[in-house]
């Protein structure tokens, strides 16, 4: 299923083109991240996607309904914790997630809505304190929880590890992994360590275009498969396309070497054995087979080459 189908949106700035007809699309449950550096697009497209900002061109939806047509039916199923979170700070965090949950009419009732966005983010022993005096690591778990507040099917946080200390860092990281499959997350950084550790995959941005959208296969289920096969490449390339659930085929050859590694992108990791039975039923000698993990340096930079950002 489909939670996100962002089609062709477009945002100018006056005379600057801020997102340039970008595409895509958020399955339900996983963890989509959108990379790229400052500038890029990112807060824009996120704010596009909550209806806070209308497209200059395009199209959005979430689980189906129009966001820009039935834009408070939309923002019912999201919630969104931007950059810089609108926090009271003369509230106590009870309070405050009391008044957010009056407001998002949460059920079943609002004192459990409360009691459970705290129990699941570790804000019990916060709830008397005033926003004011959180570190900076409580007051977005505060925005978190808000954002979770009506239960929304969709959650969408905006540089979520923004100045946050390494242990913070790690907390933040356990927390978003945690709502994937129950929820679906979008999370945007410029940094790559950061998406490559709670995303399953990635939209990669370049001034205000979309450059690709990649499986990431270090967190989860693999679905990138390597081969090490003996063979003529157009051949075993062929011969691994044919393999139903097969998406790209790439290939790397060491000069003078016999033998080539083969990077299979696939629908499921469960798509080996079918790769390997292929590639013996062809001819071919197989050598070995096993996940391959996106190197998401690598691919940022090669996708970004001979690109150059607007400023």
């Amino acid at each position: 299923m489909t939670a996100i189908v962002a089609d062709r949106l477009s945002k100018w700035y006056g005379s600057r083109l801020a997102v340039d007809n970008v595409s895509f699309e958020v399955r339900t449950g996983e963890v989509m991240g959108l990379l790229g550096p400052n500038g890029s697009g990112k807060t824009t497209i996120l704010r596009m996607l909550t209806g806070f900002l209308r497209p200059s061109s395009g199209t959005a939806s979430v689980t189906g309904v129009d966001i820009f047509k039935e834009p408070v039916e939309a923002r019912r199923r999201i919630g969104y914790v931007p950059e810089d979170v609108p926090l009271y700070d003369w509230m106590r965090v009870g309070e405050f997630l009391a008044f957010m949950a009056r407001i998002k009419r949460a059920a079943p009732s609002e004192a459990a809505a409360v009691d459970a966005v705290a129990e699941r983010l570790s804000l019990r022993d916060a709830l008397r304190v005033p926003i004011g005096k959180l570190s900076r690591g409580y007051r977005q778990r505060v925005a978190i929880g808000q954002a979770l507040l009506g239960d929304p099917a969709l959650l969408i946080l905006d540089e979520p590890t923004n100045g946050l200390d390494p242990r913070q860092i790690i907390e933040m990281r356990g927390h978003i992994r945690s709502l994937a499959g129950e929820r679906t997350v979008v999370v945007t950084s410029h940094i790559l360590g950061e998406i490559e550790r709670v995303a399953d995959r990635v939209a990669i941005l370049l001034a205000g275009r979309l450059l690709g959208v990649h499986q990431l296969g270090a967190v989860g289920p693999g679905r990138r498969v390597r081969l090490r096969v003996r063979g003529m490449e157009p051949e075993v390339q062929t011969c691994l396309l044919r393999v139903p659930g097969a998406l790209r085929v790439s290939v790397e050859r060491e000069p003078g070497a016999d033998l080539a590694t083969y990077f299979v992108d696939a629908e499921s990791g469960a798509i080996a054995e079918a790769l390997a039975h292929a590639v013996v039923a062809g001819g071919f000698s197989l050598h070995d087979i096993g996940p391959a993990a996106v190197d998401l340096e690598t691919l940022f930079l090669g996708l970004t080459s001979g690109h150059a950002e607007s400023t």
